[in-house]
């Protein structure tokens, strides 16, 4: 699939991982739906690539909500051509507090409402969209996913965190599978550690100490370096059904 001229849904778009995309398939000639709850960033980011780009609010575990956004991107762009679901927090969270006290449920719950079902939820409505327009096209539409490496190397108190994103994982064979019959490629990236807003609310001490655990480059990953790998993937037919992992060689102990 080429990019340009063709329209992407990125989910948490306003910012971080979300935000590089938007720019780089943008400047790539594609229009970009950005869907994100941040008003002010989405908003600035939308005005500055007016002719190419929308904003819609949007909390990706509503349905009502990423419909809106998929339909005023199409009344905009008239198709839909894909998605690259950014969208995610993080839950630090241990199974047991200090005294022993068992975790909040409703704290796990949520990392797994949002990062997880939230993830399903944009992959299945965009699916329908792009299976409703009916194209000519070989290569119709494509769904990225946004993992992690905690899904694969899941350190202390990321209970919730590493198992929504090993959801996310789950989610990549089942879902190409089912979905090559309308020409619909599944993809998951699985970002190691990059510097996004998320990053620079950490410690100076912690950023230079995951810094360091980085074999080579020996840095936090770019922002910019996740959205090529995105536009790599998009023009890359033959790539379906693959997590590919962009870390700089970290494994966590």
């Amino acid at each position: 699939m080429q990019i340009k001229n063709k329209t992407f849904l990125v989910t948490g778009g306003a910012s971080g991982l979300g935000e590089a995309t938007v720019r780089y398939l943008v400047g790539q000639g594609a229009n970009a739906i950005i869907a994100d709850l941040n008003e002010e960033a989405g908003n600035k980011l939308a005005n500055e690539f007016s002719e190419n780009t929308i904003f819609a609010k949007c909390d990706i575990t509503s349905e009502e909500a990423v419909q809106a956004a998929i339909e005023a991107g199409v009344a905009k762009f008239s198709s839909l051509n894909g998605s690259i679901n950014c969208a995610g927090i993080v839950v630090v969270q241990k199974l047991l507090d200090r005294e022993g006290n068992p975790a909040d449920l409703a704290k796990f719950s949520k990392g797994i409402e949002i990062n997880l079902v939230g993830t399903f939820n944009v992959a299945r409505l965009v699916a329908a969209q792009i299976v409703k327009q009916q194209t000519d096209e070989e290569d119709k539409g494509i769904i990225i996913n946004t993992a992690s490496i905690a899904a694969f190397d899941g350190q202390v108190g990321q209970g919730s965190y590493s198992a929504s994103k090993s959801g996310v994982v789950g989610l990549n064979l089942p879902l190409a599978r089912e979905l090559a019959r309308y020409g619909i490629r599944i993809m998951t990236i699985a970002p190691g550690v990059f510097a996004t807003p998320m990053m620079a609310s950490l410690p100076e001490a912690a950023r230079t100490s995951l810094e360091a655990s980085v074999p080579y480059p020996k840095r936090l990953g770019q922002p910019n370096e996740f959205a090529k790998l995105v536009g790599q993937i998009i023009e890359n037919a033959y790539l379906n059904a693959e997590v590919i992992r962009i870390d700089g060689a970290i494994r966590m102990a």
